[in-house]
């Protein structure tokens, strides 16, 4: 079989070399791709950007709302202990004298009052004489040998506890038994 001889080419003959090729093949990317690529980058950090500023006015905005809640849920408890303030007032300016039992009507009336308002906002006493003791609702303030008590059985409460719904307000002060 004869050889093939291939035809010898001259550089102006030679076929022209395709840029697109050529840079694919090298794996840098096309001008176009690469202005392309960097329109979406920027275009990327610029929603990251908003995003970022977007939370933080949303965080300021709940923070804000949240410290106006409280403040009004306070406001709306202090009115309704306005009341009971100025029934307190008109109990002072009263002498006590001959109508002492009068007067203790009064102070009594007002005392319920508070105990009426404290019940409609959720607010209920803590039970403790003659419960064990419970570090979780009681705060004992001495310990005293009783026989006729078991260990550890709450003898007196000294400051009264309260809770609100299932949250403890304030741990009841007690006297408790020691054997």
């Amino acid at each position: 079989m004869p050889d093939q001889i291939e035809p010898h080419t001259t550089p102006a003959q030679a076929p022209e070399a395709n840029p697109a090729s050529d840079e694919a093949a090298s794996g840098a990317p096309a001008p176009d791709e690469l202005a392309q690529a960097r329109g979406e980058r920027d275009d990327y950090y610029d929603r990251l950007l908003r995003q970022a500023a977007e939370f933080d006015n949303y965080r300021k905005r709940t923070e804000r709302e949240r410290r106006e809640m409280a403040r009004y849920a306070a406001g709306d408890l202090l009115e309704a202990l306005l009341p009971v303030v100025d029934d307190f007032e008109r109990a002072l300016q009263v002498e006590a004298g001959p109508d002492a039992a009068a007067y203790r009507e009064g102070v009594e009336l007002i005392y319920k009052q508070v105990q009426d308002l404290l019940a409609r906002r959720g607010v209920t006493p803590i039970e403790a004489v003659g419960k064990p003791f419970d570090p979780q609702f009681h705060q004992a303030i001495t310990y005293e040998p009783s026989p006729g008590h078991a260990e550890g059985e709450v003898l007196e409460v000294v400051r009264r506890g309260y809770m609100l719904g299932d949250r403890l307000l304030r741990p009841a002060m007690v006297k408790v038994a020691k054997a």
